[in-house]
């Protein structure tokens, strides 16, 4: 099975990559605009590739006659969504519609990316039908790249996830985990939201629901999350007891102390009981992501 996965120097991209590389059957493409950043110990095939530039997409996809697209590459910083709306929506929305454009001249199952922002927030966890209602722009532009998969004429799948956190060598984004343990063990005061709530997702549990969907060219809306319904706090709490740090240094507040560009949706958080019964998908705990994370932390410090 031929792969081709966009935004490959992402967080998720370089846990695919590593994941489908551990497959004998499945022969990777590894897309990013931009130079690799992936370690050379991965089995992948690279290509240079700006998914907003249709003519380079179009070259690359008869190039590799891919048999399944995985679509993760988007501008995902919320606050940078709001405040750069044509930035965003090239990448998003019509960078999305070159690559169905794409995947439909090469015949590939088409597999999409999506967010739990594209809900209003009221209430959670949802499940696949809930209907949705985006309050910030990068809701709104994912809801309309999703339009654009479903009113395809592809094989589509479409997985919707929730707070990705993760790490790899290459890349400086913290996470929360990472963010408490640096902030406790340098003294500082933090406040953390309490009326938020989320089903975070491990990277390597996203990484894998996409391979499960993929092998399976399994059609349709999944929501494919971790397991664990927490606020920012809760999750704050674990990590500072994980790394044995002093609590009384995070403060609990509230969403209205933060002035942001975007609005975030308060709850959201997602039924996985749909991606467990057809995919088998089994994501990790919240606390064992944190161990998880945490050993690669160390790994990557001893590497250095």
């Amino acid at each position: 099975m031929k792969i081709l996965v966009t935004g490959a120097n992402g967080l998720l991209g370089h846990k695919l990559i590593a994941l489908l590389s551990a497959q004998e059957e499945v022969e990777t493409i590894a897309t990013s605009r931009g130079a690799c950043r992936l370690p050379n110990e991965f089995n992948y095939i690279w290509r240079s590739m700006d998914i907003e530039n249709r003519e380079e997409v179009l070259q690359v996809f008869e190039e590799t006659q891919p048999e399944v697209v995985i679509h993760t590459a988007a501008m995902t910083n919320v606050d940078q969504c709001e405040t750069d709306k044509q930035g965003c929506w090239r990448s998003n929305v019509t960078a999305t519609q070159i690559l169905v454009e794409a995947a439909g001249k090469a015949g590939a199952f088409f597999l999409h990316l999506s967010t739990d922002f594209i809900f209003d927030g009221s209430r959670g966890p949802l499940t696949e039908e809930e209907t949705p209602g985006p309050v910030n722009y990068y809701g709104e532009s994912k809801l309309a790249s999703e339009e654009i998969v479903m009113k395809s004429t592809l094989d589509w799948a479409i997985a919707r996830t929730v707070l990705v956190y993760g790490i790899t060598p290459s890349l400086s984004r913290s996470n929360i985990i990472l963010w408490v343990k640096k902030s406790l063990e340098e003294g500082k005061t933090i406040q953390v939201v309490d009326d938020q709530w989320r089903t975070p997702t491990l990277a390597e549990d996203l990484a894998m629901g996409c391979w499960l969907i993929a092998r399976k060219k399994a059609k349709g809306v999944f929501n494919i999350s971790g397991k664990d319904m927490l606020t920012p706090y809760q999750m704050a709490v674990k990590s500072a007891d994980f790394f044995n740090l002093d609590k009384k240094l995070m403060v609990k507040t509230d969403s209205s102390i933060f002035k942001q560009p975007a609005a975030r949706p308060l709850k959201t958080g997602f039924v996985l009981d749909k991606a467990r019964k057809e995919l088998d998908y089994a994501p990790h705990s919240f606390d064992e992501g944190i161990a998880i994370v945490a050993r690669q932390f160390d790994e990557a410090g001893k590497a250095d």
